[in-house]
């Protein structure tokens, strides 16, 4: 007899709607598996802004030994508006990144069928885009500090740290993901090298070299303020775009935007040589306004969930939530606030169990 397989997952629900996503997500989940003969085993971790207000730090000392034993990390938000982002980021989200060295952040931007597009004239499918950030190092890594801390003359230094190493593994997963894909096979590249002459010099010159190694692949260099024009201008034709830290954040937001809804959006945070577990999120936070009200979209979170089996080698699982959502989302008749409907997440969590 065949024993069913069975994956341990770490559940960080952490602040605000993460604790009303991560349940309704766990939920689909468990009813995909199920349906696959695939058991998975949750631990939910209870870090975040109310453990920092107990303990005066995000999550314990052991955390990275304990998130370790788990296969994967489904992460719900962080952030609270009593306590500073910069406290609270580089308190639980940015230590696991680099602790795990998850340096590929993918995000997803794609127009389902039943999602309002803000711009004119974009059908279903017509936008289909990946956000590839680097997500160790670049603008994000710390390096710095205050002079004349809290006095008059003040002076904070913040650099940003740009490595071969760093670019050319994110630049060659992007490449790598452009030919998965096999969409539109073109891999666009984003810098600000008129104005930053060493790093996005040093970047640019980088990908010129991994591009040679993929001739099949086409290839496009934008500074990031054209980037962001073009975004809105001609979204249908980018393929997979690849960034650093900072650009790659902003970026995404716009590219969630323009597919009809943040609520929409998921990411990964990859570890592409499997040595440590990835953390799978929603895109949106912790969206303080609306929770604890029942409305926060669950979509995106079991989508960042099907991001995640399909990293455990569960393709048909993924698609299963992938194909539950896009018939939600089709169906029109369990829209939460932010995708103009009146759904309440309890509502769209049933209709995604249904349609499963």
């Amino acid at each position: 007899m065949v024993s069913m397989k069975r994956y341990s997952i770490a559940l960080l629900p952490g602040d605000g709607i993460g604790h009303e996503v991560i349940p309704a997500a766990r939920r689909v989940l468990e009813k995909a598996a199920a349906a696959a003969e695939v058991a998975l085993d949750f631990t939910i971790f209870e870090w975040g802004s109310e453990y920092y207000f107990r303990h005066g730090v995000m999550m314990p000392p052991d955390a990275l030994p304990r998130l370790r034993q788990h296969q994967a990390i489904l992460l719900g938000a962080v952030g609270h508006p009593d306590i500073p982002d910069h406290i609270t980021l580089n308190g639980l989200l940015l230590p696991i990144r680099r602790g795990f060295d998850l340096y590929a952040n993918v995000r997803p931007a794609f127009l389902y069928e039943g999602v309002e597009c803000p711009l004119k004239g974009y059908e279903p499918g017509s936008i289909n885009l990946v956000v590839v950030r680097e997500n160790t190092e670049g603008e994000y890594a710390q390096a710095g500090g205050f002079v004349h801390h809290h006095f008059p003359a003040e002076v904070a230094v913040q650099t940003s740290v740009f490595t071969r190493h760093g670019i050319e593994r994110i630049v060659r997963f992007a490449f790598d993901l452009a030919r998965h894909r096999n969409h539109l096979k073109r891999v666009t590249s984003i810098t600000k090298s008129n104005a930053q002459g060493f790093s996005m010099v040093l970047w640019d010159r980088v990908f010129r070299e991994v591009a040679a190694d993929y001739p099949d692949i086409q290839t496009e260099s934008l500074l990031v303020d054209a980037a962001a024009m073009n975004f809105v201008r001609r979204p249908s034709t980018f393929d997979v775009v690849v960034a650093s830290n900072l650009f790659g954040d902003i970026l995404s937001d716009l590219s969630a935007i323009v597919t009809g809804s943040i609520g929409l959006a998921p990411s990964a945070n990859l570890d592409p040589t499997r040595h440590s577990p990835s953390l799978f999120e929603p895109v949106h936070g912790s969206a303080p306004d609306i929770a604890g009200q029942g409305v926060a979209n669950p979509l995106a979170t079991v989508l960042a969930a099907a991001m995640m089996m399909e990293h455990l080698g569960e393709a048909s699982i993924a698609a299963a939530l992938e194909s539950a959502v896009g018939r939600v989302l089709a169906a029109r008749q369990a829209l939460t606030p932010d995708l103009g409907g009146q759904a309440r997440t309890a509502d769209t969590l049933e209709a995604l169990l249904a349609s499963l």
